[in-house]
């Protein structure tokens, strides 16, 4: 299974406001009567790492331009100015934009190397009490330029990120993929950072998480896993996108079906990873290298247009045949 590199990657590159002149990556996106939206998260400072929410828009799927020369969200929107948010997912659900995001209270300042995971220094004046950890909060929008923010719906002591939720409800109840990084040992059923699913009735309170995949082993997921962009729905299931990393540090995708009704249930995971980073603009940037984080998927005429994100410093888009990748990844029923 290949998917196919669009000849123009990458597709949005830093640079303009000073609010995304660093970088810009790991976005969400979504299809709306004709037109493509997304969502970038866009860096103004390594030290601290501050980023912030911008709208683009495209007609074809590839072209996109800014929709406005401010960010739509930012942390200090949230009542924490020296905070971060951070990849946002985006879906449509009734007549409501939905945006899942990571906020930190205070933004740790980030020295790459250009090997692997830079080195982050924490600040030292966090009030007393404040984990200050990574959280994952929701938001809703009309537009998807004036946010309605809805809190935070994961733990305060639990670095608890990609989180993603499903385009429809299931059995009545919103569901959401989470990945909480500290669920590992005997306890949970899990050696490794790994994907689970909860439940909610009210989009705010969610059910104790369940463990949906573990960290297989296989090298490229050596790690940890966690789930990539909007579950996908067919006939034959859930199509989920994740991504895995290695003991390098290099960010690759893979692929799995869900059950409609109880997405808890693998019905097929492709033991191979389905993109890895091979360009210059996938294998080399500014934050972290060799990363592909596809954050979006969007169908469109059969075809699913994946956006990613590239070494955490621009973004890329990918397309594959809808039915080939079901063909591909039904091979490998459980």
């Amino acid at each position: 299974m290949q998917l196919q590199r669009y000849t123009g990657n990458p597709i949005v590159i830093p640079g303009g406001p000073a609010w995304r002149q660093i970088a810009t990556f790991n976005p969400g996106v979504v299809l709306h009567e004709g037109t493509f939206f997304m969502l970038e998260r866009a860096v103004s400072s390594l030290a601290p790492l501050y980023s912030h929410f911008g709208l683009l828009e495209s007609k074809d799927g590839f072209n996109f331009k800014l929709s406005s020369d401010q960010p739509v969200f930012t942390a200090a929107m949230l009542g924490t100015p020296r905070g971060t948010v951070e990849d946002p997912r985006l879906v449509k659900l009734d007549d409501w934009f939905y945006m899942t995001y990571v906020h930190r209270n205070y933004a740790s300042s980030c020295f790459p190397n250009g090997k692997s995971v830079p080195n982050y220094h924490n600040v030292t004046d966090v009030p007393a009490g404040d984990p200050n950890n990574y959280r994952t909060g929701l938001a809703r929008s009309r537009d998807l330029r004036k946010w309605e923010n809805l809190g935070l719906v994961t733990p305060a002591e639990v670095d608890d990120r990609d989180c993603v939720l499903f385009p429809e409800k299931i059995n009545g109840r919103y569901a959401m993929l989470r990945r909480p990084l500290d669920y590992v040992g005997p306890q949970f059923g899990c050696d490794r950072p790994s994907i689970w699913l909860s439940y909610s009735d009210d989009l705010m309170k969610w059910s104790h998480p369940e463990l949906v995949a573990k960290a297989a082993d296989v090298a490229w997921e050596e790690r940890k896993i966690g789930a990539a962009a909007i579950p996908m729905k067919t006939a034959a299931g859930w199509l989920v996108l994740y991504h895995g990393v290695d003991a390098a540090v290099t960010y690759r995708t893979g692929v799995m079906l869900l059950d409609l009704n109880n997405p808890a249930k693998v019905l097929a995971r492709a033991p191979g990873f389905i993109m890895e980073p091979e360009t210059y603009y996938e294998k080399f940037g500014l934050i972290i290298p060799r990363v592909v984080f596809p954050s979006a998927n969007v169908i469109k005429d059969g075809m699913v247009y994946v956006y990613y994100g590239c070494a955490d410093t621009c973004i890329s888009v990918a397309t594959v045949e809808l039915q080939k990748l079901l063909e591909y990844v039904n091979q490998y029923r459980l």
